[in-house]
């Protein structure tokens, strides 16, 4: 995913999937490029937040307007334009 047209969304309810998210964004004429709801490596379980990828910085305003402050399976949604990843530092420990 291009860093420069994805969208944060957070607030998520645990059991909402990509394509909830596809209905909610089609529904408001916006056209999602690829959706990725967050899930825990160990359990599997959503983390409550995702990102969707869009084709235009058009679609990305959009796509931020329809999320934010929008309800969804019983959420209010947070949603902004996503940051580039942090850099993790080494956890290992140093000998």
């Amino acid at each position: 995913m291009s860093e420069e047209k994805k969208i944060y969304v957070g607030n998520l309810e645990y059991s909402t999937t990509e394509d909830d998210i596809r209905s909610h964004l089609e529904g408001k004429g916006i056209q999602a490029k690829d959706i990725k709801v967050i899930k825990d490596k160990y359990t599997g379980r959503s983390k409550g937040f995702g990102f969707v990828e869009v084709d235009s910085d058009d679609d990305l305003n959009k796509g931020i307007e329809a999320l934010e402050g929008q309800e969804l399976k019983g959420r209010t949604l947070k949603a902004n334009k996503a940051r580039p990843p942090r850099e993790r530092e080494d956890r290992r420990p140093r000998f």
